[in-house]
């Protein structure tokens, strides 16, 4: 927590610094995004491995849930924060006993396993041709991704439930192309990995504006994430297509 509220100052200062000599445009995008989940999980408890279980022994379905994200271009720089929840629900018949947060379990279960991820990031760009007929902008980022994390497992008689919060700061890149503001094409990269936890994030997307102010956009996103806090293990890699609408002003 105390990494969260470290990197949201910085970014609050840099919003200061350039606030007061910049051209600022805000961008509003909400979507719906449908992504699937695989890897494995685990929750120890009182010194009790937990089970390693992959999304096919838990039988995990696709996530479709709403996002959103808020820009706001300032001169070179551009300030996002997004939010991105996960929400995989499944039922399966376990081959062998299991043990999840220090639970046995056999037979039929049903499980699910929750993510809230909020990012917030600052991007430089180091080359900015935002004023021609053809636009080209390519650029530094750093961001911080606040995972919020819940796995449930039951079984007949039985349920338990982990948690784990985890700051991930991450390093990367952000491009894009496009023909004023009719369409364009961007794409953004970050990576990071420390004390067990790892994050590779990367995500495509189009936008298609007829009008200015309005637009539509499609994209795909790919994460590969890595979270092991509070006796809650998470290696999962999500990934899928993405859609909404778009104002700016």
């Amino acid at each position: 927590m105390h990494a969260l509220k470290y990197y949201l100052a910085v970014l609050f200062i840099c919003f200061e610094a350039f606030s007061a000599h910049a051209d600022e445009a805000i961008s509003v995008k909400l979507g719906y995004a449908s992504l699937t989940a695989t890897g494995s999980v685990s929750a120890t408890a009182s010194g009790i491995p937990g089970t390693t279980l992959s999304d096919t022994t838990l039988g995990l379905d696709r996530s479709n849930n709403v996002t959103a994200e808020v820009a706001l271009q300032l001169g070179d720089g551009r300030l996002t924060a997004s939010y991105l929840p996960l929400k995989f629900s499944g039922a399966s018949t376990l081959a062998a006993p299991i043990n999840f947060n220090g639970q046995n379990f056999t037979g039929t279960v049903t499980s699910q396993l929750k993510a809230d991820i909020f990012d917030v990031g600052y991007t430089y760009y180091l080359v900015n041709m935002d004023d021609l007929p053809s636009r080209l902008q390519l650029g530094l980022e750093a961001s911080v991704k606040y995972i919020r994390a819940d796995t449930m497992l039951s079984g007949v008689g039985a349920t338990q439930t982990a948690s784990a919060n985890v700051p991930i700061p991450a390093i990367g890149a952000r491009g894009r192309v496009a023909m004023a503001d009719f369409i364009g094409l961007s794409g953004r990269i970050g990576y990071i990995g420390y004390a067990g936890n790892r994050l590779l994030d990367i995500d495509t997307q189009i936008e298609f504006s007829p009008i200015p102010t309005l637009g539509i956009y499609g994209g795909y996103r790919y994460l590969d994430t890595k979270v092991d806090s509070s006796g809650v293990f998470v290696d999962m890699q999500f990934a899928g297509p993405y859609a909404g609408a778009f104002f700016r002003f």
